[in-house]
């Protein structure tokens, strides 16, 4: 019996003896993309976003859309804004958040992997319950390359 108690009492001291912490380094994976100033963005490139961005919102208002040229735009974005896709698209906002007013930079960002420039805009509509945001990226041969919009989540009381 009191050899059972020894094994016992010596498998516990050689259990918890201590162990040796190995340092881990954790390498912070690098950032996609970064805020870039209003300053050092080309006029252009500036131009280009609010022109295409007020020109789809106001097309909202008039029924009257405008295809965009292939200077303006890449091939990608032409085919997907056609006038039935946007007509569907302006008739469920208007539904929701009246009639377009006025479009606001929010920021910029330059997305490091594509070098491309994402404007981020506040969209002004006459219903005010609902705010939106509109996405227009412009990449590096200063066409659109994407134009997407979304609902802000509304911050709790």
């Amino acid at each position: 019996m009191r050899k059972i108690i020894l094994l016992i009492c010596l498998s516990v001291l050689f259990s918890c003896k201590s162990k040796k912490n190995s340092t881990t380094v954790v390498k912070l994976p690098e950032k996609k993309s970064d805020l870039v100033k209003l300053e050092d963005v080309e006029a252009v490139k500036k131009d280009r976003a609010y022109d295409v961005g007020k020109r789809l919102l106001e097309s909202c208002n008039t029924s009257k859309f405008k295809n965009y040229s292939s200077t303006e735009a890449t091939d990608k974005v032409r085919q997907n804004a056609t006038r039935e896709k946007i007509s569907a698209i302006c008739k469920k906002i208007n539904q929701r958040n009246g009639r377009f007013i006025n479009l606001n930079l929010i920021d910029i960002t330059r997305n490091k992997k594509t070098d491309e420039l994402i404007f981020r805009y506040n969209i002004g509509y006459e219903k005010k319950l609902y705010q939106r945001e509109l996405f227009i990226t412009v990449n590096a041969d200063n066409k659109v390359s994407a134009i997407s919009t979304k609902e802000v989540p509304a911050k709790p009381l």
